[in-house]
């Protein structure tokens, strides 16, 4: 998004480097994706920090930044409030396990352990209650802090906009996970409710409907909500004729019931009013038999078609293929010399109309950029 990021690597490079899967299968400093995945864009000088030369060249390196993202307010010897003592316009963003100064700082870290201490583990699993909590993949506690991370610098450049002074910002993952756990941990702390794992649907005090269907290519698609006003069981009815699946759901009268209804039914009433129960229960018997005999893509179209919420649960790849991410260009090809070939990249998940971004270039070599720190020692001091 425009701006200019060096990652600081140690000689050896960063340990997500050392990350599988690899390009082919094949390890090395260069091929990690989970690298790629993260660094994409970026710039890489190595320093070591073990060194006094390294101290200075960090230090150096520092000087020219508008924003400097670390584990903590210091790097060894070079530290925020030296750096911010000759710059007075700096902002430093550390993200931290437990935050700064926290009495838990030395305690060790993993993506488990934040996501699990942190209560977006609680939320996670199914209505089987048997079955253990599950944890999100992908490095969610990072990403989490990631984007507090992003908020926090965002705000502290705009406050320097206004003021001309920069400032710390103190992330801390733990507390970014929490607040991230939707409805949890207020329920507990003001009604002392525990919320409920719910299969594909927010954790909460009581049960609500299921979502998910499996459709007739063994795919699952989730519904959302169901049918409330006239025009829409009127319109599920109809989808049930075409298909000639009438016959097959003996509900169907409690839909022909909410179609000559004037006033919606009410969501709230499931369990309190009969009818209401029966209308709604017949509505999703209707979309689970609908969705049995349909693909998942093509029950997802042409539900979205008929005015009904859907979406196809899909795997990864096969989402970064889809048609409308394709016709939106969110397929990127980014050229890889160090591998002579081209590589597919997801694009940015937003356009812009007036300052679009620039085409993505693939994640930096270990230390391809050291040059940068032979221009600064070159520079008067």
């Amino acid at each position: 998004m425009g701006a200019d990021v060096i990652v600081v690597e140690p000689p050896t490079g960063s340990t997500d480097r050392a990350r599988p899967p690899f390009v082919d299968d094949l390890p090395g400093v260069d091929r990690s994706l989970r690298w790629w995945a993260g660094n994409v864009g970026k710039r890489s000088v190595t320093v070591d920090l073990r060194t006094d030369a390294g101290q200075r060249d960090l230090a150096a390196l520092i000087a020219t930044a508008d924003v400097v993202i670390a584990g903590s307010d210091r790097c060894e010897d070079v530290d925020y409030a030296a750096c911010a003592s000759r710059d007075a316009r700096l902002v430093w963003v550390s993200v931290s396990p437990f935050g700064l100064g926290s009495v838990r700082s030395g305690q060790p870290a993993t993506d488990l352990t934040m996501l699990a201490g942190g209560g977006p583990v609680w939320n996670c699993g199914y209505d089987d209650r048997t079955l253990p909590p599950i944890r999100g993949a992908g490095d969610q506690s990072a990403n989490i802090a990631g984007m507090y991370c992003a908020i926090g610098a965002l705000v502290a450049l705009a406050h320097r906009d206004r003021t001309g002074q920069g400032q710390l910002v103190d992330v801390n993952v733990n507390a970014a996970c929490n607040v991230t756990s939707e409805q949890t941990t207020y329920h507990w702390l003001v009604n002392q409710d525990i919320c409920l794992r719910q299969t594909g649907r927010h954790a909460y005090p009581t049960r609500s409907s299921p979502v998910q269907v499996r459709c007739a290519d063994g795919h699952y698609a989730t519904t959302g909500v169901l049918p409330r006003k006239q025009e829409d069981f009127a319109r599920l009815l109809a989808w049930l004729d075409e298909l000639g699946l009438s016959e097959e759901l003996p509900e169907a009268v409690f839909l022909e019931l909410a179609a000559g209804r004037e006033e919606p039914v009410d969501l709230a009433m499931i369990g309190v009013d009969d009818e209401t129960t029966a209308i709604l229960s017949a509505a999703r018997d209707a979309i689970r038999l609908i969705a049995s005999r349909l693909p998942a893509k093509e029950f997802f179209v042409t539900s979205q078609r008929r005015g009904f919420p859907c979406g196809a649960v899909l795997p990864p790849h096969e989402a970064f293929d889809d048609e409308h991410t394709i016709a939106r260009g969110f397929h990127v090809p980014v050229p890889h010399p160090d591998l002579d070939r081209t590589i597919t990249y997801p694009g940015t998940p937003y356009l812009f109309s007036a300052t679009p971004p620039a085409a993505p270039t693939r994640p930096p070599l270990l230390g391809e950029h050291n040059a940068l720190l032979d221009d600064l020692a070159e520079r008067p001091r």
